[in-house]
């Protein structure tokens, strides 16, 4: 006779888990040592269903930005829900709540943008511009206008279209990706591919990567640039400041489209508002925006889309494209109360004026360890470079195995932290203190100085 574990236990949960396909997971992995049980959260912590604390250094995936229970957002789901719980946004309808967000979106994003379109995730968003982006230049007459240039190691999202517009190999081989249109070029990762260049002087090289492949395909093929404004999931790879200059020059020079995908570095992680701020973007067509839009309380994205994009899109023509959820009620409360608690706690200025350069003074305090090569970021986010050899630059072999093991100590004492590659990357939510900082570097040393003994040992 089978025993079958206890009902609400970490055995029971993992047992009915494993029917389950879950997203971006080693499933072999899964099977032999059972997923790993959240059970709640509060601020910055989580526990899972062993009683264990792990401080969240990466806000859910990217996210949490206002932190965990905060009860005014879900009070305002629950008013909405029993006021209006569903309608849809097609056929000349509206409700308060997505009119309402809609024009706090306008008022905080750049002065072009006045029009919105909702969706549920950065994926659908990004799949979304690329529908407008084709629709734009169809309209325009210039039906060969299509191809969309993006970056090696970019990631835009899950869907055929979005997954297409990212740079991820391991995305693209078995589903035979990315589909016709789409186009990759280098990426500004002055650490790990600058050599013996400046910053500076890798930062025009990589914008010119850009307009080279344009003049490749032809200026009359390309129709758009997509690029997040700090490549999140690639590494957080933080562009020289020569970079994003040049690529708003070039998109203007040949008539490119703009794409600024903030889906990570929106609403505050990098002390703006928007990380286009930081780097000066000023001239983007569209904006995608999703994760801090909520703080992942409940599933939306947003496309910010520019007069220029609107007034073409918007020409006696009908956009068929929509999603059953978009401009959900629900959704649209949690997003106008959620931006109520950056505001209100001025969680954006925390991280201009206060734990970024905290964060950024005591990760300095790291390259003395025998692991790192550099850190970097910008507010709060951040990343954590492993090397083989600090003077060369030179990476482990196999590339991945080293973070992998440091992700591993990470949540063994007490710490969530995210391994791309060799490179632990640091997203916390924005209600991180000075105490929070000091307390993330003692976790991440443990674990530092742990992989460093294991290191040794192979």
């Amino acid at each position: 006779m089978t025993v079958l574990p206890k009902r609400n236990s970490t055995a029971a949960w993992q047992a009915q888990d494993r029917r389950h396909v879950h997203p971006f997971t080693d499933h072999a992995d899964l099977h032999r040592h059972g997923s790993r049980v959240i059970t709640r959260a509060e601020g910055t912590y989580l526990w899972d269903s062993e009683g264990n604390q792990l401080l969240d250094a990466f806000a859910g995936l990217w996210c949490v930005n206002v932190g965990y229970g905060r009860k005014s957002i879900a009070e305002a789901a629950y008013r909405q829900l029993q006021e209006l719980p569903y309608y849809n946004t097609f056929f000349k309808t509206t409700h308060p709540a997505v009119a309402e967000l809609s024009e706090i979106l306008v008022g905080l994003t750049p002065k072009q943008f006045n029009h919105v379109f909702y969706g549920l995730s950065g994926s659908d968003a990004n799949d979304t511009i690329v529908r407008m982006v084709r629709t734009y230049w169809n309209l325009q007459k210039k039906p060969n206008k299509k191809t969309i240039i993006s970056r090696i190691y970019a990631y835009h999202g899950s869907t055929m279209a979005s997954a297409s517009l990212g740079g991820m190999n391991y995305m693209h081989e078995l589903a035979d990706l990315p589909l016709p249109g789409f186009v990759h070029v280098r990426r500004p990762y002055w650490y790990a591919e600058g050599g013996d260049l400046s910053p500076e002087e890798f930062g025009k090289l990589c914008a010119k990567a850009i307009e080279d492949k344009i003049l490749e395909l032809g200026p009359d093929n390309v129709g758009a640039f997509i690029g997040e404004p700090i490549m999140g999931a690639g590494g957080v790879v933080i562009p020289p400041s020569t970079y994003w200059p040049a690529v708003q020059d070039i998109c203007k020079k040949y008539d490119l489209l703009l794409i600024a995908d903030e889906v990570i570095c929106g609403f505050g992680r990098t002390g703006h508002w928007f990380g286009s701020e930081h780097f000066g973007i000023d001239s983007a067509d569209f904006m995608t925006l999703a994760k801090g839009l909520s703080s992942g309380y409940l599933p939306i994205s947003a496309v910010m889309i520019s007069d220029r994009v609107a007034e073409v899109l918007s020409s006696g023509v009908d956009f068929n494209h929509g999603y059953t959820y978009s401009g959900h009620p629900a959704a649209c409360a949690v997003a106008i109360e959620n931006i109520r608690i950056l505001e209100d706690e001025k969680l954006v200025e925390r991280v201009h004026d206060e734990t970024g350069p905290y964060l950024a003074k005591r990760l300095r305090e790291l390259l003395d360890h025998p692991l790192v090569g550099e850190v970097r970021n910008v507010g709060l986010m951040g990343a954590i470079e492993l090397v083989k050899d600090k003077k060369t630059r030179k990476t482990f072999e196999p590339v991945g195995e080293v973070g992998t093991l440091c992700r591993d100590h990470c949540f063994a004492n007490g710490l969530v932290m995210r391994a791309t590659k060799d490179t632990m990357m640091i997203s916390p939510p924005l209600t991180w203190t000075k105490e929070n900082v000091d307390e993330f570097m003692r976790l991440a040393t443990i674990a530092l100085d742990l992989t460093a003994k294991d290191v040794g040992k192979k």
